[in-house]
C-alpha cells in the first residue's frame, strides 16, 4: 500500500467506485477503506484532510433507497477523515458488464463532473 498512499496524498480527487453488494460496499472496497487507517495517526492525518472524494455506485435495482446504507458508509468515513464528498454518481439498473454504456445521460454527467473538477 505504501506506493498507493503517496498517490492518494498527491491526488486532487479520489474516486471510490463500488457496486452495491448486500447494501454495502464490496469486500475489496471495504479493505481499501480499512487501509486508510494509515491516515489516522497524527503524523499522517493532515495529508488527507480536505481531500476531495467522489463515489461512483452502480447497482442492479432501480430504487434509490437501495444505496442509502452504502452512501451513509462513505459519508461517515469521509467525515471521520475530514475529506470532502465532492459528488455522488449513483446509477441504478446496471446488471451486466457494459450496461452503464446504455445510460448516456449518466455518462455525460460523469464527463461533465470530471471536466469541472479538472479546472
Amino acid at each position: 500500500m505504501n506506493p498507493i498512499y503517496a498517490k492518494i496524498i498527491d491526488s486532487d480527487v479520489i474516486i471510490f467506485g463500488t457496486p452495491v453488494y448486500w447494501y454495502g460496499p464490496t469486500a475489496l472496497m471495504k479493505l481499501f477503506i480499512a487501509r486508510f487507517v494509515y491516515f489516522n495517526c497524527p503524523e499522517n492525518r493532515d495529508k488527507i484532510i480536505g481531500e476531495k472524494a467522489i463515489i461512483a455506485v452502480p447497482f442492479e435495482e432501480d430504487k434509490p433507497e437501495t444505496t442509502v446504507l452504502l452512501i451513509s458508509f462513505f459519508k461517515k468515513c469521509f467525515e471521520y477523515l475530514q475529506m470532502q464528498l465532492a459528488a455522488k454518481l449513483i446509477v441504478g439498473g446496471v446488471t451486466r458488464k457494459g450496461d452503464i454504456l446504455k445510460k448516456k445521460d449518466r455518462i455525460a454527467e460523469a464527463y461533465a463532473l470530471g471536466k469541472k473538477l479538472a479546472l
